[in-house]
C-alpha cells in the first residue's frame, strides 16, 4: 500500500485539467484576468447553488470574513462573539475593523458553537455572531439565530469548509444575512489559486460589497469610501466554474467514504464528531479525538497513513491573542478537541482499498 495522504489534490486536478485549460484559453483571449465575465458567470452560478439572490467573489476567505465586517456595520470598539475553535481567519474578521473576538466554547459532542455558551458573552458592544461550520458540519443555526433575533444583533455564518453542506435540507451559505466561503485550493470546492465568496439575499449589501472590494468605486475612478483590491481573478472564477460542475459527486463520494468510518472504526480509543439528524456535512475534514493522540499518529505513520492536526491550538490561546487574558481552562471542550484531534484521510480521490486499510489500522491500533 502506498502512502495515504490526509489530503491529496492531484487526482482532482486530473480529473478536471482538461476542462479547466480550456476555459482558461478563453480566459486569457478575452484578457479577463481581474473580475470580468468569467467570475460573473460563476457568481451567478454559486448563487443559485447556494439558494440565494447574490454572490460577490472575492480574493480569498479572508478578506471576505473582513468585508463582511465593514458590511454589517462592525467597527473599531464593538464584539463580535465566535467559537474558539475554528481557523484563526475567523477571529480576523472582527480584528481587521478594530472589533474585539469573544470567545466562547464548543459542545463537546459535534464541536459546532455552544449555544448556550453565547448569551452570557453578549455585552452592550456586541454587535453579532459569526457561527462556523466547523469541518463541514454546519452549527445550529436556528437555535443561534433566535438568541441573535433576542438581542438584536446579527448572525452571519463562516462557511468556508461547507460548500453543499445542508441544514435542515437548506445549502450553507443560505441560512443568515450573509456567509462568506473560502475556495482556497485544499476546499472541497478550490480554485487553482486563493479565491473567495461572500452570499447574501440583500441588496443593499450586496451593492455595498461590489463597491468595497473594488476600491470603494461605483463609478470608475469615482471613489465613494476607502474601499480595497479584493477582486477574485478571472483565471480563479474560471476553475470554479467548471470545478462547481463535479462539487455534489465529490461530496456524495466524501460522505459515502465517512459513512464508512463512522460504521466500521470500532475501535473504544476513537471517538468520532457527533452527526445532528438535522444536519448534512460535505465532511470537508472527518475528525477523530483519541486520548494519545502523538502515539496514535506515530503508529498510524509507520503504516504509511499521514493525518492532519486541525487545529491544534485554539484561537482564545493564540499568541496574537494574548491581550485578551484568556486562560487555559476557559473553554474546556475546545481545548480537548485542539489537545486530542486527528484529522483522518479525506477526499473523493481515496480508494475502496485505501479507506478500507485506513479503517483496518485503525482498528488495530
Amino acid at each position: 500500500m502506498n502512502t495515504i495522504n490526509c489530503l491529496d489534490l492531484k487526482g482532482q486536478q486530473r480529473q478536471v485539467k482538461a476542462e479547466i485549460f480550456e476555459l482558461y484559453d478563453k480566459v486569457y483571449d478575452d484578457c479577463a484576468f481581474a473580475g470580468g465575465k468569467y467570475v460573473e458567470e460563476f457568481e451567478k452560478q454559486f448563487a443559485s447553488y447556494c439558494g440565494v439572490k447574490y454572490c460577490v467573489g472575492l480574493s480569498n476567505g479572508t478578506v471576505a470574513l473582513h468585508l463582511a465586517m465593514i458590511a454589517l456595520g462592525v467597527e473599531a470598539g464593538d464584539e463580535v462573539i465566535i467559537p474558539a475553535n475554528t481557523f484563526i481567519a475567523t477571529a480576523w474578521g472582527p480584528s481587521h475593523v478594530g472589533a474585539t473576538p469573544v470567545f466562547v466554547d464548543c459542545n463537546d459532542d459535534n464541536w459546532e458553537i455552544n449555544a448556550a455558551k453565547i448569551e452570557a458573552a453578549i455585552t452592550s458592544k456586541t454587535k453579532g455572531v459569526i457561527g462556523v461550520h466547523l469541518y463541514g458540519q454546519p452549527f445550529d443555526v436556528d437555535v443561534v439565530q433566535k438568541i441573535c433575533d433576542k438581542h438584536n444583533i446579527f448572525l452571519m455564518e463562516d462557511a468556508a469548509q461547507a460548500q453543499g453542506s445542508l441544514y435542515h435540507n437548506r445549502k450553507a451559505g443560505s441560512l443568515s444575512k450573509l456567509a462568506t466561503f473560502s475556495f482556497y485550493p485544499g476546499k472541497n470546492l478550490g480554485a487553482t489559486g486563493e479565491a473567495g465568496c461572500i452570499t447574501t439575499d440583500d441588496e443593499t449589501i450586496y451593492n455595498r460589497l461590489l463597491s468595497l472590494r473594488n476600491h470603494g468605486m461605483k463609478v470608475r475612478y469615482y471613489h465613494d469610501e476607502i474601499g480595497y483590491n479584493y477582486r477574485m481573478g478571472g483565471l480563479e472564477g474560471a476553475s470554479l466554474t467548471i470545478k462547481l460542475k463535479y462539487l455534489d459527486q465529490w461530496n456524495a463520494k466524501r460522505r459515502y467514504y465517512a459513512n464508512r468510518y463512522q460504521t466500521e472504526i470500532s475501535n473504544p480509543k476513537i471517538k468520532l464528531q457527533s452527526q445532528p439528524e438535522w444536519a448534512v456535512s460535505n465532511y470537508h475534514l472527518f475528525v477523530i479525538t483519541t486520548d494519545n493522540r502523538d502515539d496514535l499518529i506515530k503508529y498510524l505513520a509507520e503504516k504509511g497513513i499521514n493525518v492532519g492536526l486541525h487545529y491544534p491550538v485554539p484561537c482564545h490561546l493564540q499568541k496574537a491573542y494574548s491581550s485578551l487574558n484568556y486562560k487555559v481552562g476557559s473553554m474546556p471542550a475546545s481545548e480537548y478537541l485542539a489537545e486530542h484531534c486527528v484529522s483522518l484521510p479525506m477526499y473523493a480521490e481515496l480508494t475502496e482499498d485505501e479507506v478500507s486499510y485506513v479503517i483496518k489500522e485503525l482498528n488495530n491500533y
